[in-house]
């Protein structure tokens, strides 16, 4: 038996996959495979490097569980959830309201809340703040009935799923709802920026590239209604720092607005959103 080259493993490895029923699959193994193996052998990968991935990965692990997700931080970091995100989304149609990162502090089930009610339900020392608009189609018609699930950061800089035994669960989270005129208003605190977790593996990568743990300011929001796409995504503080490095690429300029002074002196945020036609409706 002839001595196996780099080059035969890899062949060999994909002739393997070949046999894969599911097409999709197929190509999507193939591809890793190939870029794998390709990125190994360029970087001349050594044992003691393979072995430090392998713990990475194993750390990452052990650290995830219901309230952290440690591999979406690292997809985040990469910029690999960003980059699916333009894969997918990056050539629509402008108009509609552009889609980001989910983030891994989403919690589905929030409150009902009703319009203009707070979701503030901690004292946190926040700023209080008002988001008001519209959720709109793509020809301008409102939208009546348009949900909006809606999420962010407490003042302190933590999600109210990252402090049980502090913040109230459903604190600065709530389902809202458009009015006949596809008008919304939520009542809530300024969002501040935030790092991400970084005790944990992906903390660590980030400091040894050199980089921060920051996040933008933002409000997370998840809008849809019947006939239309759903869309995932954020808004964002213009006077926040690290907009121009937000440590997970999530910032787009379309989505990033301005809080100011209302006649009683709360700040008020405007953000329209537009929603496209769904392809069966």
């Amino acid at each position: 038996m002839e001595q196996m080259t780099e080059g035969d493993l890899t062949a060999e490895v994909l002739a393997r996959l070949d046999a894969t029923p599911d097409p999709r699959l197929r190509e999507v193994m193939r591809s890793l495979v190939t870029h794998l193996h390709a990125f190994a052998r360029e970087v001349r990968l050594t044992d003691a490097e393979w072995m430090t991935g392998i713990r990475f990965l194993t750390d990452a692990g052990h650290i995830t569980d219901d309230v952290r997700q440690e591999f979406i931080l690292l997809s985040d970091t990469l910029g690999l959830s960003s980059l699916v995100d333009l894969i997918n989304h990056g050539a629509d149609e402008p108009g509609p309201t552009e889609p980001t990162i989910l983030g891994p502090f989403y919690v589905p089930g929030s409150p009902e809340r009703a319009y203009d009610e707070s979701m503030v339900e901690y004292a946190d020392g926040g700023e209080p703040a008002v988001l008001v608009g519209r959720v709109l189609a793509a020809d301008g018609s409102p939208i009546a009935g348009a949900e909006l699930d809606v999420w962010q950061n407490a003042a302190t800089g933590f999600y109210a799923v990252q402090q049980p035994d502090e913040q109230p669960a459903t604190n600065l989270r709530g389902l809202y709802r458009t009015d006949a005129e596809g008008r919304f208003r939520i009542r809530t605190v300024r969002p501040v920026p935030y790092p991400i977790p970084d005790d944990g593996p992906v903390g660590r990568l980030l400091t040894d590239t050199g980089r921060h743990p920051w996040r933008a300011a933002h409000v997370h929001l998840i809008v849809s209604a019947d006939g239309f796409e759903p869309v995932v995504t954020h808004l964002f503080d213009r006077t926040s720092a690290y907009l121009d490095s937000d440590t997970v690429f999530g910032v787009k300029e379309s989505l990033v607005r301005d809080f100011v002074p209302g006649g009683d002196g709360v700040l008020v945020c405007e953000h329209d959103v537009v929603l496209r036609m769904s392809k069966a409706g």
